[in-house]
């Protein structure tokens, strides 16, 4: 336990930063704000939900006229200042807000972004104006399999792979999307440490509680010796992406 308490605290100090994490991935299919800038114009409005410590808003700000970023997380929208505050762009802003109730004019945004973070299908419609554009990335039921079936427990485990999607497809269209397109892949993990791996799991909801029970050090012990390769210790990252016209 003290050594999930140790990357706890780096977690908290580096502001959940991922890139920091050894891992290599075969099998990605797009980016996620690569397909955002490709369909943004110089032109255009972006609201960014559940936008985390900002890193990604701030990279592709130069693509678009004006960025807005919001995330329920105090603590994230604190990172996400923080950010802003050492970057050299003017043309984004940060709030604390929550995705069932945005607090912007009806029609407002030209584009939306959402990448795994929760969204309101008819909050998105009503904020965004008519032919704009709403694109969500979004874990997938199978995604980190092995590691799932290891603890008996995790993220949509045990659920059919592709409700999800299925779901907000649904919503989506029922909230007035026209056009509604989805893609998915499921590429190939490697991570090269063990405090990788644990510092992966303290800080997303793939297994709930990581390191709360009595075994979950032991199983995590069993399952990189059962899966470690010359690339590294193997998992999966399932994605699907969503992209809808109103």
């Amino acid at each position: 336990m003290d050594e999930l308490e140790y990357y706890d605290k780096v977690g908290k100090l580096n502001g959940w930063d991922f890139s920091k994490l050894k891992v290599t991935t075969e099998g990605i299919k797009w980016d996620f704000y690569e397909e955002v800038t490709k369909r943004g114009k110089s032109s255009d409005i972006l609201l960014d939900v559940g936008t985390g410590g900002g890193e990604n808003l701030l990279r592709i700000a130069s693509s678009l006229l004006f960025l807005v970023g919001i995330d329920f997380s105090r603590g994230m929208i604190e990172t996400a200042q923080s950010n802003y505050k050492q970057s050299k762009v003017s043309n984004v802003r940060f709030f604390q807000m929550s995705s069932d109730n945005l607090q912007f004019p009806t029609g407002f945004f030209d584009v939306i972004s959402n990448c795994h973070a929760a969204f309101a299908s008819m909050e998105i419609a009503r904020v965004i104006k008519n032919e704009g554009l709403f694109l969500t990335q979004q874990v997938s039921e199978a995604d980190k399999l092995n590691l799932k079936e290891a603890f008996e427990r995790g993220q949509g485990f045990g659920e059919a792979d592709g409700a999800l999607k299925e779901r907000y497809i649904k919503e989506l269209k029922s909230a007035g999307f026209t056009e509604v397109q989805s893609f998915e892949y499921d590429a190939n993990e490697y991570y090269q440490r063990a405090e990788d791996l644990i510092f992966l799991l303290k800080h997303t909801p793939i297994i709930p509680d990581f390191g709360q029970g009595e075994k979950d050090l032991d199983i995590l012990g069993s399952f990189i010796e059962n899966n470690r390769t010359e690339k590294g210790i193997h998992t999966n990252s399932k994605r699907f992406l969503i992209i809808a016209k109103k």
